[in-house]
C-alpha cells in the first residue's frame, strides 16, 4: 500500500492558516490525479485544494475547521484501483440493433404525456425597487428543450444585477424573446408545455434480438446519470461561454457529475501544449464585436459619472499589520470555539472605519442637490468578487456590530456572492465601501468611489518590508492603504486625519480599539 499525504500549500504569502470550506469529496471515494478533493479558505481567497496522486481518499480534518499550512488533510492510497462505475444498463453487442432501434423511434426528444394542462406563460418578475424593465443576457435553453420546475432558462441584465430567471413548470419551452432585447417586467419572454415528460426512449418495446451462438462481448457500462450530471456551476458556466467551451463535451468531476470550473480549466487547457505558447497564438487579424451587457453598461456609465461630477482625490498611508496578526495567532482558537467563525483581517478594518467614522462624520455623508445628508449610522460596503463581476453587498449598522458579527455576516454575504445569489437589497444602500484588491495581488491603487457615497477605503496585499522601529531597521508585514474621497464635501485635513486614525486603530488594537479592554475580553465577548 502506498499513501500519498495531502497537506494544505500557503495560499500566498503572509499567510499561515486555512479554513476548510467544503468538501468536494466524501471518505472513501476515489480521486484522479488533480482533481479538487476541497475549497479552502484564506483572508484573500477561496482555492481549490488538487489531489497529489489518484486512489481513494481518507479525509482527517472536518468542513469549517481552521488549519495551519503544511498541515495534513487527508490521504491518499494509491494502490486502489478506480472503481467500475455504476451500472444502469448493459448493452451488448448482439443487443445494439435494438437499442439503436429504440432510440431512432423516439428520436432523442421529449414525449407527450398525454395531458392537457394549460401552456404556462414565463413573465419577466421584478428584480427589484425602480427596475422597469431588463434584457435577456443569456438562454441558458434552446427552444424545443425539456426543462425541469425552477430550473433556470436565461439570464437577465439589469441596472443593477445579473439574475437567473427560473421556469415555473416543468415542460418543454418556445423561447420567445431573442437573446439581447430590452424587454419590461412584466412582458412574456417564454412559454412552457408542461403536456410532455423528460422520457427520450421510444414508448414501444424494441424488438427481441436473437440468441447469440456465443457470449457476446460486453459493451461499456453506462455511469449513473443524475439531476446534476452535466450540470456546471455559475463559475463554470460562464468561464465555459467566454472561452466557447461546449459543456456537453466537458466531464464533471464533481458530486454526482456535475462540471466545476477545474473541469473547464482542464478541458481548455488540453486544447495547448508547450509548443503553442512557444510559437504564439496565432492572431488571424479578425475582429469580433458583442453588445455589452446592461450591468456592465451602467457602471461604465456610473464610472465616468463620478469622474466627471466628483472632485475625487486620493491619500495613502500604510499599516504595519504585526500587531493584529499576533492577536490573531494568539485568540483565534478561542474565538473559533466561542463564535462558530474565524477572526480574519476584514472585521478589524471594518470595526476600525466605522470608529474613524464616528470621529469624521463628513466622511460619512453624501451629496444632495445643494444639501449635505449626513447619516448617524454606518452602512458600510464590502466589495467581493462574484460569478457576474464586482459585487459590493452591505452591512447594515456595522456601527453596532462586535468582531464576530462582521466576520459572520462578511461570510454569509461572500457565500452569496460566489453562488450568484445576492438580492437587489442586499447590495442597495451603504454610507461607505471597502475594497479589498490585495486578494489579486495588488500594491497600491486609488479606487473609485461608489457614487452616491463620499468616500471609499481601498486594502492591498501585505508585503514584508524593512522599516523603522524605534531606531532600529526591523522587517514588518506592511500593508498600503488608500482613501478615495469627494473634496467636495471633505476637507483634505479631514480625509488625511480619517486615514490615520484608522491606521492607528489598526496598529494599536489593544489601546485603542479595545476601549480599556484587554483584546480576549473583546474577543470572546466576554
Amino acid at each position: 500500500m502506498s499513501i500519498v499525504e495531502i497537506k494544505v500549500p500557503s495560499p500566498g504569502e503572509s499567510i499561515t492558516e486555512v479554513e476548510i470550506a467544503t468538501w468536494l469529496k466524501s471518505n472513501g471515494d476515489y480521486v484522479e490525479l488533480d482533481e479538487d478533493i476541497c475549497e479552502v479558505d484564506s483572508d484573500k481567497a477561496t482555492l481549490g485544494l488538487p489531489s497529489e496522486a489518484a486512489g481513494t481518499i481518507e479525509i482527517l480534518v472536518e468542513e469549517g475547521e481552521t488549519v495551519q499550512v503544511g498541515e495534513v488533510v487527508a490521504k491518499i492510497d494509491t494502490s486502489a484501483a478506480a472503481p467500475a462505475a455504476e451500472a444502469t444498463e448493459v448493452v451488448t453487442e448482439a443487443a445494439a440493433p435494438a437499442a439503436e432501434s429504440a432510440v431512432a423511434a423516439g428520436d432523442g426528444k421529449p414525449t407527450p404525456n398525454g395531458g392537457n394542462a394549460p401552456i404556462i406563460e414565463i413573465k419577466v418578475p421584478s428584480p427589484g425597487e425602480s427596475i422597469t424593465e431588463v434584457e435577456i443576457a443569456t438562454w441558458l435553453k434552446e427552444d424545443g428543450d425539456y426543462v425541469e420546475l425552477d430550473e433556470d432558462i436565461c439570464e437577465v441584465d439589469s441596472d443593477k444585477a445579473t439574475l437567473g430567471l427560473p421556469s415555473e413548470a416543468a415542460g418543454v419551452i418556445t423561447v420567445m424573446v431573442e437573446e439581447g432585447t430590452t424587454v419590461q417586467v412584466g412582458e412574456i419572454v417564454a412559454k412552457i408545455d408542461p403536456n410532455y415528460t423528460a422520457s427520450f426512449a421510444a414508448s414501444a418495446p424494441a424488438p427481441a434480438a436473437p440468441a447469440p451462438a456465443a457470449a457476446p462481448k460486453a459493451a461499456p457500462i453506462a455511469a449513473k446519470a443524475s439531476h446534476a450530471t452535466g450540470h456546471a456551476g455559475p463559475t463554470a458556466a460562464k468561464l465555459a461561454r467566454e472561452a466557447g467551451v461546449d459543456l456537453s463535451k466537458v466531464n464533471g468531476s464533481g458530486k454526482e457529475g456535475r462540471v466545476l470550473q477545474s473541469d473547464v480549466v482542464d478541458y481548455i487547457a488540453a486544447g495547448f501544449n508547450a509548443g503553442d505558447v512557444a510559437q504564439g497564438w496565432g492572431g488571424t487579424r479578425e475582429e469580433s464585436s458583442k453588445k455589452m451587457k446592461a450591468l456592465r453598461r451602467k457602471i461604465a456609465e456610473r464610472l465616468v459619472s463620478v469622474k466627471q461630477e466628483t472632485a475625487m482625490l486620493t491619500t495613502f498611508n500604510e499599516v504595519d499589520m504585526k500587531p493584529i496578526m499576533d492577536i490573531r495567532k494568539q485568540y483565534k482558537e478561542k474565538f473559533k470555539e466561542t463564535h462558530g467563525v474565524g477572526v480574519g483581517f476584514m472585521s478589524f478594518f471594518t470595526k476600525a472605519v466605522t470608529e474613524a467614522l464616528r470621529q469624521f462624520p463628513d466622511v460619512n455623508a453624501m451629496i444632495d442637490d445643494d444639501h449635505i445628508v449626513s447619516f448617524d449610522y454606518a452602512d458600510i460596503g464590502i466589495a467581493v468578487s462574484g460569478p457576474k463581476g464586482l459585487m459590493v453587498p452591505v452591512l447594515r449598522n456595522a456601527e453596532q456590530m462586535s468582531l464576530a458579527e462582521i466576520e459572520a455576516e462578511i461570510r454569509r454575504l461572500a457565500l452569496k456572492s460566489r453562488d450568484g445569489k445576492l438580492t437587489i437589497q442586499e447590495m442597495t444602500g451603504g454610507t461607505f465601501t471597502i475594497t479589498n484588491g490585495g486578494v489579486f495581488g495588488s500594491m497600491l491603487s486609488t479606487p473609485i468611489i461608489n457614487p452616491p457615497q463620499s468616500a471609499i477605503l481601498g486594502m492591498h496585499n501585505i508585503v514584508e518590508r524593512p522599516v523603522a522601529i524605534n531606531g532600529k531597521v526591523e522587517i514588518r508585514p506592511i500593508m498600503y492603504v488608500a482613501l478615495s474621497y469627494d473634496h467636495r464635501i471633505i476637507d483634505g485635513k479631514d480625509s488625511v486625519g480619517f486615514l490615520k486614525t484608522v491606521k492607528d486603530y489598526l496598529e494599536n488594537p489593544v489601546s485603542l480599539m479595545f476601549g480599556g479592554k484587554t483584546p480576549e475580553q473583546v474577543l470572546l465577548g466576554l
